[in-house]
């Protein structure tokens, strides 16, 4: 049961509901969101860079609707990773090995605690107007933003609109795959919970992966 605080900061959140890994608006827009892998532009030889430039803006001059790319931070949570280490020296034959384990889990305890690692996420924001009339203005500039088209017509097809979305969201995943960007959708559980971080963001989560 909501409480009235609750209800009262619902108000400011444009999300409607979450189908099919599909953000609906209140307004009658549609998102959908690609979770991006990364490039180590730094390491790459000046020829590769070239490519990867010339690749992106090739996908940026293809596109004819909005898009917005956004960036998460978060401090990284290293304690799965200390019980798994935990883990590992409880099974290993020799004490000098355990010992060395003990000593390597005592410095990243110590690094941590001095420095904070982050890690980041990429997320590219696609919409998605019934009418499609949405604006650069309205879509860009605010992750869940609303739409430009106002509220959709009760007659449409929920099924059309997101054959349309889909087909943006390819668009963009292949052009982004020339720039050796793997891009991947959304699903509604993990569109829910970056919505949450979104929403909170001194939570501390597990950051969404891509799937080998």
């Amino acid at each position: 049961m909501s409480t009235p605080a609750s209800s009262a900061a619902q108000k400011f959140v444009p999300v409607k509901e979450i189908r099919n890994g599909v953000i609906v608006l209140k307004d009658g827009g549609y998102r959908g969101v690609l979770i991006c892998s990364s490039v180590n532009f730094g390491l790459k030889s000046a020829d590769e860079q070239n490519a990867i430039i010339s690749g992106f803006q090739t996908f940026l001059n293809t596109l004819d609707f909005p898009v917005e790319i956004v960036v998460q931070s978060r401090k990284m949570d290293i304690r799965p990773y200390l019980a798994l280490l935990a883990e590992k020296e409880k099974s290993q034959q020799t004490e000098l090995l355990r010992l060395q384990l003990r000593e390597y889990m005592s410095f990243i305890r110590s690094f941590t605690e001095n420095t904070n690692i982050m890690t980041k996420s990429f997320y590219v924001v696609v919409p998605y107007s019934p009418t499609g009339t949405t604006a650069a203005k309205d879509a860009v500039g605010k992750m869940f933003g609303g739409s430009s088209s106002g509220p959709a017509h009760a007659s449409d097809s929920f099924e059309e609109h997101l054959v349309q979305l889909q087909q943006r969201l390819g668009l963009v995943a292949s052009g982004l795959g020339a720039s050796g960007v793997r891009a991947v959708p959304l699903g509604t559980e993990e569109v829910i919970e970056l919505l949450y971080r979104s929403f909170n963001p001194g939570e501390l989560e597990n950051p969404i992966r891509l799937e080998n």
